[in-house]
C-alpha cells in the first residue's frame, strides 16, 4: 500500500450445542459433497485500528484452547492459549512514505460501483473496487504504481472531461497491530486463530462500548487496503446462515418466509464473494452485504428453516441470481435497473406486491405522475398493508435539504460542493415503470445538480426509499419553505419484500411460491459444482 517518497512510491450449554453441530456439519461435508457447504470469508471487524484505542479480546469456550499461528523471521510459529488480546499501536517510520491512488468515482452501493468499474474497463483502464467508507472505484494500484504513471493517467482523463482525482497522503507513522499472549507482546500483521471445537468468542472494545460475539469456524487478522486491519471469519456457509437469517427476516416471522430468506441469504452470499477482493476476503457483516451476527444468539425456527433448505439456491439459467431483498416494497417491487446502474436482470422486474391483481402495470405505468399518485393513494389489499413503512410522509425544509446535499457531495469529494449555497427548488424529472425516482433535478442559487437512482437516498433525508412524490410547502408569504416527501416502502425495493413475504406465508404460500412471485423465471435447485456463482460480463473495449 505504501511506497517511500525517495523511491516514488491492507450460556455454556448453548455454546457446546453450537460447537457439536459445527463439528458434525464439517464431518458431513468431508464425507459427502452434496449439498456443497463451502467456506466463506466474512470481514466481521472491518476497520480494526481506525481508532488507536481499538481492542479485541478473543477467547476459547470453556474446556477449549485457542491455537495462534503467525510468521516470525525464522519461520512459522504456534502458541496455545485460553485468550489473546489484539491491540493497536502507532509505529514511526524511518522514512516518510507516499500513499497515493486515483479515485474515479464514489457510490452508495457495490452494484453501481461495479457497473462504473466495468465502464472503465471498457476504456482499457485497469480498476479495483474499494470500500473505505462509501464504495469507490480506484485505478489499480499495482498497474499505476508510480507517481508518473498516475499523473499521466489523470491528466489524460481530465483532458477528456472526467472528474477523477488523486488522493495523496504522506505517511510518517503507520498503524501496527500487536497481540498479547502468555504475558508477551508480538507485533504481527497477520494472525490465524483456531479452536478445536471451532467456536471463538470475540469481545470488541472501543471508546463507547463493549460487545461480545461468538463465531463458528476460524478467525484471521489481516491487513486491508486502508492502512488498518480486518478480522476475518472463515466459516461454512450453513453455519454463517445461522447468524444471518434471524437478524434479517426476524426469528418470529412466519416459517415459510424464513425458509425463503434462508435460500436468498445463501444465494446472495455465494454470488457476492467478489465484493472485497481488494482486501482478500469476500463478504462483510453489515447492511452493505447482509447482517451477520455470528452464532452467540441462535433460534430454533430459523435453524430449522436453514436445515430444511440446506444447500438450496435460487438460479436463473444455471447461474445464481442477484438474490436481493429489502424490508418493504411499498406495494410494488423495483427492477434492478430502477435502482442501480447496470444490465437488467430478467428475474428482477416490477411486481405488484399483493396476492391479488390490484393494479395493471402494463396498462397503467407508474412512470406517469398521475398514475403514480393514484397508486400511492391505495392502502388496502397489499402484502404490506398495515405495516408502518408501507406508506410514510416526512417534511423537510430547503435549509435542511441543503445541509444534507452538501454533506453528501463532501463525502463523494465532488467539486459541486462549493458550487452553491442554497437549494431553491427540487423536481422529479423521471420515474421508472415501477414508480421509482430515476432522476431528481436540484436547482440552487448558482448551479443545477442532478441526482440519480439510489444515490437519492444518500443525498437527502428523507426519503427511506425512492418510491415517493413531492408536495411543496409554502411560507405565509408564498415563498417555498420545503417539501413533504410522500412515499412507500423501506430500502431499495428490488427482489423480495421481507414484510410482504410475511403476509404470503400467513396466507399459506410455501417458500417456492413466495420466491417465484418475487423472482419470476428463477428456480430453486440444490447447490452443485455445475452452478455458476457469478459470470463476469463480457466488456467490449471502446
Amino acid at each position: 500500500m505504501f511506497s517511500p517518497i525517495s523511491k516514488c512510491i491492507g450460556s455454556l450449554s448453548s455454546i457446546l450445542f453450537v460447537a457439536l453441530s459445527i463439528i458434525a456439519e464439517t464431518k458431513e461435508v468431508k464425507s459427502a459433497q452434496t449439498p456443497l457447504n463451502p467456506e466463506i470469508k466474512v470481514g466481521v471487524v472491518q476497520r480494526f485500528g481506525s481508532v488507536a484505542t481499538d481492542k479485541l479480546t478473543l477467547k476459547a469456550t470453556e474446556g477449549d484452547r485457542l491455537t495462534l499461528k503467525f510468521k516470525t523471521p525464522k519461520g512459522d510459529d504456534t502458541l496455545t492459549v485460553n485468550s489473546v488480546k489484539l491491540e493497536i499501536g502507532m509505529q514511526p517510520l524511518t522514512e516518510a512514505q507516499l500513499d497515493e491512488k486515483i479515485i474515479f468515482s464514489s457510490h452508495r452501493s457495490f452494484e453501481s460501483a461495479e457497473e462504473s468499474a466495468n465502464q472503465w474497463k471498457a476504456k482499457g483502464i485497469e480498476v479495483e473496487i474499494a470500500q473505505p467508507d462509501r464504495w469507490q472505484v480506484w485505478a489499480r494500484r499495482d498497474v499505476y504504481n508510480t507517481p508518473l504513471l498516475r499523473r499521466l493517467l489523470l491528466e489524460n482523463l481530465k483532458s477528456q472531461g472526467y472528474n477523477a482525482y488523486l488522493d495523496t497522503k504522506v505517511i510518517k507513522q503507520k498503524t501496527q497491530a500487536f497481540f498479547v499472549a502468555n504475558g508477551f507482546r508480538y507485533n504481527r500483521n497477520e494472525l490465524e486463530i483456531t479452536a478445536q471445537n471451532r467456536v471463538i468468542e470475540v469481545i470488541t472494545e472501543n471508546k463507547n462500548n463493549k460487545e461480545s460475539s461468538m463465531y463458528g469456524g476460524s478467525l484471521q487478522l489481516q491487513t486491508n487496503a486502508y492502512g488498518t486491519y480486518t478480522l476475518v471469519n472463515k466459516v461454512p456457509i450453513e453455519t454463517y446462515l445461522r447468524g444471518v437469517v434471524p437478524f434479517e427476516i426476524g426469528a418470529s416471522s412466519p416459517y415459510a418466509s424464513q425458509e425463503a430468506q434462508a435460500i436468498l441469504a445463501r444465494t446472495y452470499a455465494l454470488r457476492n464473494l467478489r465484493r472485497f477482493a481488494i482486501d482478500n476476503y469476500e463478504m462483510c457483516a453489515d447492511v452493505n452485504c447482509q447482517v451477520y451476527k455470528g452464532i452467540k444468539e441462535t433460534y430454533p425456527e430459523p435453524d430449522r428453516a436453514i436445515s430444511s433448505t440446506k444447500g438450496m439456491v435460487l438460479t436463473y439459467q444455471n447461474e445464481l441470481v442477484d438474490a436481493l431483498y429489502s424490508a418493504a416494497s411499498g406495494g410494488v417491487t423495483a427492477s434492478f435497473e430502477d435502482v442501480w446502474q447496470g444490465a437488467e436482470r430478467p428475474y428482477l422486474t416490477a411486481v405488484i406486491d399483493a396476492p391479488n391483481n390490484l393494479w395493471n402495470l402494463s396498462q397503467n405505468s407508474l412512470a406517469d405522475e398521475t398514475n403514480f399518485r393514484k397508486f400511492m393513494s391505495l392502502k388496502q389489499g397489499f402484502n404490506e398493508e398495515g405495516e408502518k413503512v408501507f406508506r410514510w410522509r416526512e417534511f423537510t425544509t430547503l435549509g435542511e435539504m441543503t445541509q444534507f446535499l452538501k454533506r453528501y457531495l463532501t463525502k463523494k469529494q465532488s467539486p459541486l460542493v462549493n458550487s452553491f449555497t442554497q437549494i431553491k427548488k427540487v423536481d422529479i424529472v423521471k420515474r421508472s415503470r415501477s414508480g421509482r425516482v430515476l432522476n431528481m433535478k436540484i436547482e440552487t442559487d448558482r448551479a443545477v445538480i442532478n441526482i440519480d437512482k439510489d444515490e437519492i437516498r444518500n443525498a437527502f433525508d428523507p426519503p427511506i426509499s425512492t418510491l415517493f412524490y413531492l408536495d411543496p410547502v409554502y411560507n405565509p408569504d408564498r415563498t417555498l419553505q420545503g417539501y413533504t416527501f410522500i412515499g412507500g416502502g423501506f430500502g431499495h425495493g428490488v427482489g423480495m419484500s421481507q414484510r410482504g413475504s410475511y403476509n404470503l406465508a400467513k396466507l399459506g404460500w410455501e417458500r417456492d411460491r413466495i420466491l417465484q412471485f418475487y423472482f419470476p423465471g428463477a428456480i430453486i435447485q440444490p447447490l452443485t459444482e455445475n452452478i455458476v456463482f457469478w459470470r463476469e460480463p463480457q466488456i467490449p473495449k471502446k
